[in-house]
């Protein structure tokens, strides 16, 4: 039986989740097309030190993440970063994110987006640089699930778009 790449991602992180320090750099995000609400929704899971070190490396030495008393600044910063490095065009028109939030589990951060407001999806192109700028050897695994076509990328800092055209 062949496993997919991401399924043992997803297995590997939390497992791996509980040791202090990582050696590898891997953020997953999976996106979902719901079609009767025009919604295109993303989840993001991002290792909440690595996500650390980019908040603090790119705007406020000062931030500490998943604490009780968090600055408010966290999301803005975290907002700010997925609209520069997180770029989505759907049907060849880019699209803007709304970012809806974030909550922590274990040693993971879940960031929430959506794109509001598309009626079809017939081409959808994805560019995700997370964590290039701190983490060269960064992986972001993508996983599309739009129209009932699933499709999944490893995107790295060479290869950093992925596009699925359907039919």
């Amino acid at each position: 039986m062949k496993i997919p790449k991401y399924y043992l991602l997803l297995v590997l992180i939390p497992l791996l989740a509980f040791t202090s320090a990582h050696k590898y750099y891997v953020s997953i995000s999976e996106i979902q097309y719901v079609k009767e609400q025009q919604s295109v929704q993303i989840i993001s899971r991002i290792f909440i030190d690595d996500l650390e070190k980019l908040v603090r490396q790119r705007y406020d030495e000062s931030i500490t993440l998943a604490i009780k008393n968090e600055s408010e600044k966290v999301d803005f910063y975290l907002e700010k970063y997925f609209k520069e490095k997180f770029h989505i065009q759907i049907n060849g028109t880019a699209v803007q994110l709304k970012f809806i939030g974030k909550e922590y589990d274990n040693d993971i951060a879940i960031c929430y987006i959506e794109i509001p407001r598309i009626e079809t999806i017939s081409e959808f192109e994805i560019t995700n640089k997370l964590l290039f700028d701190v983490f060269e050897e960064q992986q972001n695994v993508v996983r599309l699930d739009i129209n009932d076509t699933q499709k999944s990328f490893i995107l790295t800092y060479h290869n950093d778009t992925g596009v699925l055209k359907l039919d």
